[in-house]
């Protein structure tokens, strides 16, 4: 391994892709210490202990919405556009035409994409910086000079600082996908979380330090089952038939007839369904939350029943969101493999699955071994969702040095861009990182 480390630093364009990645990830937390103005830090902190909304928002944003800086939506909205662009392009015929013109069309996608994240953005940041003032801690709200009625200037200047914010994000994670080694957003995600190890290790070290050595055990041995999940794969053999090509010289010649495999993997969905779920696991608690002191008895009493069932210290919370993981791993990974369209690719390339037919037979066998192997996928990613819940009797907490999502994230990441070095060396005919 620590060869291996050396042999990448060897090769100047390997080591000015590093470089140039890790500077960039610097460039990005210096950001998100910048702060927006006219916010109460101390209201802030107490309100991210009772939020559980904007506790996920700040994982995605590597702890810059706990300081709400300008970065403190992170790449969020961008994700959010990247997913209703995958949902919409089934949907929409103009969408999955472009889609299909090659690089072109990919490019053009990407551009749409990039624009629908510009009023995501936006309405992101006035909901977040509502909240805010809506909410208040010892009678002072968390942001003050917000408001279009009050301080028209400043809630567009905060607005604007927020949106462009995301927008420099999603242009330094292009920047490390284009100089730089690896998924240039997800790594903007992976140093983000990473960033907020170290304060976690000392929280639970100075509050209880059994539970951080059975933390500790629990991490290790669920990064060791995510790499084995995440790797595995059903390989399904597809063989191409021979044809007769008419060469120079009205030669007759046959190509054609080699066997290759279709790589189905376990985890097609990655991490998605995780923030499916937890979204809408969280977005009754966070609407109940503000009903809870309402003058009316019954509306009070009601809201306060939702917020305490959708509460992580809820055991129910727990049950629905394991379920609702479940249903929306198959969901994701139903619109993903349709939107590959395998059967057709396949036999308009002349190549076919041994002992099925083409065609609509193909598609149903496929689609029976893709359902098989989703439910240990989805199993799996049910019980890393509920991590939290299974180890809380254990240590007498609910606090885990990365959250389940995190972990999701920061595995994957690493695979992705240990993969790409591996490809590099390899290229070079250095010994690699993976044995």
């Amino acid at each position: 391994m620590l060869q291996a480390v050396r042999n990448a630093f060897k090769l100047p364009d390997l080591r000015r892709k590093l470089l140039t990645t890790f500077l960039i990830l610097v460039v990005y937390r210096l950001a998100a210490h910048v702060p927006v103005t006219g916010v109460n830090a101390e209201g802030l902190r107490q309100l991210f202990q009772t939020n559980q909304l904007l506790g996920l928002l700040d994982m995605f944003s590597g702890g810059a919405m706990s300081n709400f800086s300008i970065m403190a939506m992170g790449v969020y909205p961008y994700i959010t556009a990247s997913i209703i662009m995958q949902l919409l392009i089934p949907i929409v015929p103009r969408l999955e035409a472009i889609q299909k013109e090659g690089e072109a069309g990919r490019n053009r996608i990407n551009q749409y994409q990039n624009w629908l994240t510009i009023p995501l953005a936006a309405l992101q940041a006035y909901g977040q910086a509502t909240i805010l003032t809506r909410s208040q801690t010892s009678g002072t709200p968390v942001l003050s000079t917000f408001g279009f009625t009050q301080y028209p200037l400043e809630t567009l200047t905060t607005i604007i600082a927020l949106t462009a914010g995301t927008m420099f994000a999603i242009w330094l994670g292009e920047l490390i996908t284009e100089q730089g080694i690896g998924n240039g957003v997800s790594i903007i995600i992976f140093g983000g979380i990473v960033a907020r190890i170290p304060q976690s290790v000392g929280n639970l070290l100075a509050n209880n330090v059994l539970s951080f050595v059975v933390f500790l055990l629990v991490t290790v041995v669920t990064v060791a089952v995510i790499v084995v999940v995440q790797e595995g794969q059903r390989r399904i053999p597809v063989q191409y038939g021979k044809r007769v090509r008419v060469m120079r010289g009205n030669r007759l010649m046959m190509v054609g007839g080699q066997s290759t495999h279709i790589p189905l993997r376990v985890n097609s969905a990655g991490m998605i369904p995780l923030i499916f779920a937890q979204s809408i696991m969280i977005f009754p608690g966070t609407i109940a939350s503000y009903f809870v002191y309402s003058a009316n008895a019954t509306i009070g009493s009601v809201a306060t029943w939702i917020a305490s069932m959708f509460s992580p210290q809820s055991n129910l919370y727990w049950i629905m969101y394991f379920f609702l993981v479940l249903g929306f791993t198959y969901f994701y990974t139903s619109v993903v493999f349709q939107q590959q369209n395998l059967p057709e690719s396949l036999q308009k390339q002349g190549g076919f699955v041994p002992g099925i037919r083409p065609g609509k037979p193909t598609e149903t066998y496929l689609n029976g071994v893709l359902n098989r192997i989703t439910l240990v996928g989805a199993i799996f990613l049910g019980l890393v969702a509920v991590l939290p819940w299974l180890t809380r009797d254990l240590t007498e907490t609910t606090t885990m040095l990365i959250t389940s999502t995190g972990m999701l994230i920061v595995v994957g990441v690493v695979l992705d861009t240990m993969k790409q070095l591996e490809a590099q060396l390899m290229m070079r005919h250095y010994e690699g990182f993976i044995k």
